[in-house]
Formats: structure tokens, C-alpha cells, sequence
């Protein structure tokens, strides 16, 4: 396996519309390794998800997964669209690995349905809601060519990490 280099804001991949990934390719051996690789990289800069284009590839690939109390399972997404929105919002501070050091508040929906493809191409139809939801939604983000910044109300809350570590981590004991 092998730590990938994240491409960083101001890259232009981070910008693109990422590419649907060909079904012929999902179980292939370097479609796999890449997988496996995502999910390296991942835990190696203390990610909860990461999208195919932070590591510079255009692809509508995601891979996700966070223990603890409100954590959630390994996931892999492979071309997947959200379905529904919930009507009820939620506001969570989020960060990015490729937007060091800074933390924002964005609202999002707190659930969605989603329809993916796994990990071995199989088609998954499933409802999320909290931090697994929000989670969804900013690495679908990162498929469409969005960060995080572009969905806050305003720069109001946005926070270089260590003030975020100073004043206001209590108040949030859940961050993406």
C-alpha cells in the first residue's frame, strides 16, 4: 500500500466535476490497491473520508470510516448520487485534509439516501443521518467540485485549528 499526496486548495482537480469510474474498472487490481491505498492515506492524516480528487484523481470514488461513540464503518462509495435530502438541518464544524488548518461550521441536512455503488460494484441503496450523513455529503462534495468553504453561511466561523483546539472544540466533540 502507499501513502498518497493530497492535493491541496488551489489545485485545479479540486475544482472539476469528477468522472463516473467504468463498471469494467471497480474490480480490477489496481482499482483495488487504489482502494486500499485511499483508505491508507486516509488514516494516515486522521481523515474520517477522502475523495478521489484529494488525491488528484478525477474520479466519483469516496472512502470513509470513523470509530467511536458516533463513528461509522468503513465505507466505500463508487459513483454515487444522494437521492433524498431530509428536511431537518444540522450545523457541525468541518474541516478538510486539503484545506490545512482551518475548521468552519456548514449546515447540512442531517439525513440522506444514498444510491452506490460498494466496493465490488454492487449496487447499495441505504438512509444515513448525523455525522455518517454529513460525512456523505462532504466528500460528494469533493465530486462535484466543492470544498467545504463554499457551503458555509458566511466566514464568520471560520477558524484556524489551533484557536478551533483553544475555544471552541468543547462546544462540538464531532467534527468532519
Amino acid at each position: 500500500m502507499a501513502i498518497l499526496p493530497i492535493a491541496k486548495i488551489g489545485n485545479p482537480v479540486l475544482r472539476k466535476i469528477a468522472n463516473p469510474v467504468p463498471l469494467e474498472v471497480i474490480n480490477t487490481p489496481a482499482f483495488q490497491q487504489f482502494i486500499d491505498d485511499m483508505f491508507e492515506t486516509m488514516y494516515e492524516n486522521d481523515g474520517i473520508g477522502l475523495a478521489a480528487p484529494q488525491v488528484s484523481r478525477s474520479e466519483q470514488l469516496v472512502v470513509m470510516g470513523c470509530d467511536g461513540d458516533s463513528g461509522f464503518p468503513e465505507t466505500v462509495l463508487i459513483n454515487p448520487k444522494i437521492v433524498f435530502y431530509g428536511p431537518d438541518q444540522v450545523e457541525m464544524w468541518e474541516g478538510c485534509l486539503s484545506v490545512d488548518g482551518l475548521r468552519g461550521k456548514v449546515t447540512r441536512p442531517s439525513s440522506v439516501r444514498v444510491q452506490t455503488l460498494d466496493r465490488d460494484g454492487k449496487a447499495l441503496d441505504f438512509e444515513v443521518t448525523g455525522l455518517y450523513g454529513v460525512c456523505i455529503q462532504h466528500e460528494m462534495d469533493h465530486l462535484l467540485g466543492k470544498v467545504f468553504l463554499d457551503r458555509m453561511d458566511g466566514m464568520s466561523t471560520l477558524t484556524q485549528l489551533q484557536e478551533f483546539e483553544s475555544y471552541w472544540k468543547e462546544e462540538s466533540a464531532t467534527v468532519i
